[in-house]
């Protein structure tokens, strides 16, 4: 037997939902005084005006900063290279172009309040400008008499800088700034067995780069919960005619617009689809959680066969174009960083041989893609044989796993805190870079002891080759635990891309402002 419990509030009307199944007869409820009162469980009344609809997306506060930034930044940039080539009516055309640029962003739903930490602005600019372009080309057969088309070559030069414009103000859009609230999409009850429940609502609580917020639980059976979050009811371990309206009612009680299914045993086949239409018909969306978890929603492909939903995952990157992308952009990017950076490592590399005993550069020994050794530089930031004392300092390790972390590491030069607060001391690994044995993103790069207490599930972190920069440095360095450290790690393994490649990049630079976890 399933029903609604009370959650601390005021509400004393009776249970249900106007249109939703209802409790069983009084002839099927057991008759005790204790049991019939758990059934005159309280109705919350809802606004019944928007039910069955998506969450709508709310425009960004900065909506008209961002519109007139795609306007003129492709406009103008437009209209001075089609007068720099003579062309006919370049203002006119300027103008059409910027504002079918806008009209195409806007119906893909680029303006739309995007959540931080996603770069999607950024990679779908691409896309939507080269359907720009077919949509200029056609205007300029529609109204090729009244009006002198452009020449093609000189049209694409001209919205070329309209894409970085764009490209720029999605990727800035996206950025963790401090101080910004990440606002909840969604308000979510999760319904499930108890431990399936316990791991949804650890792991959503646990991170705040998604847009759902857990505000009750509803549990199948009567197992104790160790989360706090309320339990407005409880299913009965078996299926149960008011199912529906336990999960209903517990949802209208806290507001929830959608519930989180776990499957299991006791919630499965057909008590799962029977749930479904119930939520749906009380206007209530509905998410089901696999037990596949850190897989990119990307990666995934539904399909439907024999009335089988199934889940098509696709396999990581390994090799294609965006492999061979990926290692052009390393070795010229690494290349032109050194280029540009010579000057900094001249001043860190005098820095460091004025001020201690020692060669300006660290060379160590690390374990590489596939498990192939490399030899990491880095610029010296400890006493010449600082090696020599490390056993000594074991006890004093305050990383949890197979790395070695200090924060008042005493074998650390003064110069040399200033170098890993600031980063700066891992510059040299651009060589690696160049040289192929290592990527300017990636997960760390391990010492070969670390790695001969590697199980298999952490030896999957050398798939890739190691990086300079990743999600492990930008997610809180030192401060994240081994495992916390090992999960990101896996995660860039199985779901990078290019265009998440970008987007570690860009947050780099904040994660190096900071200096968080650096030392």
């Amino acid at each position: 037997m399933g029903h609604v419990e009370l959650p601390e509030s005021d509400i004393s009307r009776p249970a249900g939902l106007a249109g939703a199944p209802r409790p069983r007869t009084d002839a099927h409820r057991p008759h005790s005084k204790e049991l019939e009162q758990l059934w005159r469980a309280p109705t919350v009344q809802r606004d019944r005006s928007d039910q069955g609809r998506a969450p709508k997306r709310r425009p960004g506060r900065h909506l008209p900063l961002i519109v007139c930034a795609d306007l003129v930044g492709l406009g103008v940039p437009a209209w001075l290279v089609l007068r720099a080539y003579e062309q006919q009516q370049a203002q006119l055309a300027a103008t059409v172009a910027a504002l079918a640029w806008c009209g195409v962003r806007a119906v893909g739903g680029r303006y739309t309040d995007r959540r931080p930490g996603g770069f999607r602005g950024a990679l779908t600019a691409p896309g939507d400008w080269l359907l720009l372009i077919g949509v200029l080309a056609v205007l300029t057969t529609v109204f090729r008499e009244p009006v002198q088309p452009v020449q093609p070559v000189t049209a694409v030069v001209a919205l070329v800088p309209g894409l970085l414009v764009t490209v720029v103000v999605s990727t800035v859009r996206q950025l963790p700034w401090p101080g910004r609230k990440n606002h909840a999409e969604h308000r979510v009850l999760v319904v499930g067995e108890a431990p399936g429940v316990e791991r949804a609502v650890r792991l959503l609580g646990s991170r705040s780069d998604h847009a759902y917020t857990v505000v009750a639980v509803v549990p199948v059976g009567a197992a104790t919960l160790d989360c706090e979050a309320p339990v407005p009811g409880r299913l009965a371990p078996a299926p149960a005619d008011d199912d529906v309206t336990t999960v209903l009612g517990g949802a209208f009680a806290h507001d929830a617009d959608l519930a989180l299914v776990v499957p299991g045993p006791q919630l499965s086949g057909e008590r799962l689809r029977r749930l479904s239409w119930g939520l749906h018909d009380g206007g209530l969306q509905l998410s089901v959680l696999s037990d596949l978890s850190e897989i990119a929603a990307g990666r995934v492909r539904p399909a439907s066969a024999a009335g089988l939903t199934l889940l098509h995952i696709v396999p990581p990157l390994r090799r294609g174009p965006q492999m061979a992308l990926k290692a052009a952009v390393d070795r010229i990017g690494a290349a032109l960083g050194l280029v540009l950076l010579a000057p900094l490592l001249l001043l860190v590399g005098a820095a460091i041989r004025l001020t201690s005993e020692g060669p300006v550069f660290h060379r160590q020994i690390r374990q590489g893609q596939h498990n192939q050794p490399f030899t990491m530089w880095k610029f010296r930031t400890m006493v010449e044989d600082a090696e020599t004392h490390k056993a000594q300092l074991a006890t004093a390790n305050e990383n949890d796993g197979l790395m070695f972390k200090m924060r008042r590491d005493p074998r650390v030069t003064r110069i040399g805190r200033v170098l890993r607060r600031t980063s700066v001391d891992e510059l040299p690994q651009l060589f690696n870079v160049v040289r192929g044995e290592m990527s300017l993103v990636g997960p760390r790069p391990p010492l070969p002891e670390e790695v001969s207490r590697y199980d298999e599930r952490e030896l999957r972190r050398l798939a890739v080759r190691p990086g300079l920069t990743g999600l492990w440095q930008v997610s809180g360095r030192s401060d994240l635990s081994w495992q916390e450290t090992v999960s990101l790690d896996l995660w860039y393994v199985d779901n990078w891309s290019v265009a998440t490649d970008l987007g570690l990049m860009a947050r780099t630079l904040r994660a190096v402002t900071d200096g968080r976890g650096a030392y």
